[in-house]
């Protein structure tokens, strides 16, 4: 098979893999005449680097055949699609080329298992060895790991790519063992807790090097996933409601300090099995549960606060942070100008750069209705919630916004279809 009809296949096939992205890469270039790579530049892609700047990414699976028969995976064991396979070499030469041509800043590599996981994940390790070591690329590279593949793999691994990512997928155990049989939770698990160890390893060594340049540092331990690691959860492919998949999401950043979790809707496959439902949840979801994730991280909100057990589904019409501040009158109005940063951070329309920009201000004069534009507030989401020296919202007006929240989020929010209809 040609090389350009493989890539075509292995490109295409690793769509369905959502947890892609270089955001908080370790920050290498090539400028200067050493090596090959960046992660730092400019391109034609879907992902970013720390300082929001646009990083491309060949995004490939080294192959789609697999042993495994996950039902809601298009390249299961019993799926007819056209299977094709690289060479680790193949592999390494056309992210080289990619690069030459100016079209991609690194690799985000996956692959389904062949022979066995750890025969699979050797592969996957030895393209990233012979970028890092034979060529000195420098730009970005992203791993999926294979759970049941022996640790030192792992290890390995982690010392030569930016991220490692193993996949979640189900956020039900019941729904693993039904669709994925061949996959075990406990071992997903272990592998996750496995890289978390050798992360904080790694910050903790970071951390013991002496600052001063007149002691002798120690000899250099090699460097683990400096970005972390991230996991994906399907969303859809079971009957796992909204509550359940945040309540998962909240323990899983506690538990294995993940970098991201990325929510992927589930689509519909050719030639699908009965156990998977017929059609593909609203997108909306998944940008809701997105919108959830960012509130539990950096909001100081909690799952029972967007999500109480009498209400486990997101709104789709309305986006959580004002489903949750319609639902909490007696929070507000807050006075822009003494309310603590936490209570900000909870008003609709202010972000957390918007919350810094006040505090700051507000030490020296107070904030008025005419600045919140220049702080990056979405004002009329924001005015409804908030006190400032020249605006008031009244009572009335705060009625009607709960009023047509109500309505549009009671039309919104309907359940998902029955799966086994």
């Amino acid at each position: 098979m040609e090389l350009v009809t493989k890539l075509e296949i292995l490109a295409d096939a690793a769509k369905y893999d959502a947890s892609c992205a270089s955001s908080g890469a370790i920050r290498r270039s090539s400028v200067g005449g050493r090596g090959i790579g960046s992660t730092e530049g400019m391109g034609i892609c879907h992902s970013y680097t720390p300082d929001g700047r646009c990083v491309s990414l060949l995004k490939i699976l080294l192959t789609n055949a697999c042993i495994y028969d996950c039902a809601y995976c298009i390249n299961r064991l019993s799926s007819n699609v056209r299977r094709a396979r690289f060479t680790v070499e193949e592999v390494v030469q056309l992210t080289l080329d990619f690069y030459a041509r100016n079209y991609i800043e690194g690799l985000f590599l996956s692959s389904g298992i062949v022979k066995s996981p750890d025969h699979t994940m050797g592969e996957l390790v030895e393209v990233a060895r012979q970028l890092r070591e034979q060529h000195d690329f420098r730009g970005y590279i992203h791993l999926k790991t294979i759970p049941d593949a022996a640790p030192e793999l792992l290890a390995d691994a982690g010392r030569y790519a930016d991220r490692l990512s193993v996949n979640v997928e189900l956020p039900q155990t019941e729904s693993l063992q039904r669709l994925a049989p061949e996959k075990n939770e406990q071992t997903i698990r272990f592998a996750m807790a496995q890289l978390r160890t050798h992360i904080d390893e790694t910050k903790d060594a970071e951390r013991a090097r002496p600052v001063s340049s007149l002691t002798p540092k120690p000899p250099a331990k090699p460097a683990f996933v400096v970005t972390g690691q991230s996991t994906q959860l399907i969303v859809g492919a079971d009957d796992a409601n909204d509550r359940q998949i945040v309540a998962l999401a909240a323990r899983l950043y506690a538990s294995y300090g993940l970098t991201r979790i990325y929510y992927s809707a589930f689509s519909p496959i050719p030639d699908a099995s009965k156990r998977l439902p017929l059609a593909a949840p609203p997108l909306q979801r998944e940008s809701r549960l997105y919108q959830s994730d960012w509130l539990l991280r950096h909001y100081g909100f909690t799952v029972d606060e967007l999500l109480p057990a009498d209400r486990p589904q997101l709104a789709l019409s309305i986006d959580p942070k004002l489903a949750w501040a319609v639902a909490h009158p007696e929070y507000f109005p807050l006075d822009v100008n003494r309310a603590p940063r936490e209570a900000l951070l909870r008003v609709p329309g202010f972000g957390r750069k918007t919350v810094e920009r006040i505090v700051r201000s507000r030490r020296v004069r107070a904030i008025r209705s005419t600045d919140l534009k220049a702080f990056g507030a979405q004002s009329v989401k924001a005015l409804p919630f908030i006190v400032l020296p020249d605006c008031r919202p009244d009572a009335r007006s705060f009625e009607k916004l709960q009023a047509k929240i109500s309505l549009a989020s009671s039309a919104g929010s309907a359940p998902q279809l029955e799966l086994y209809a």
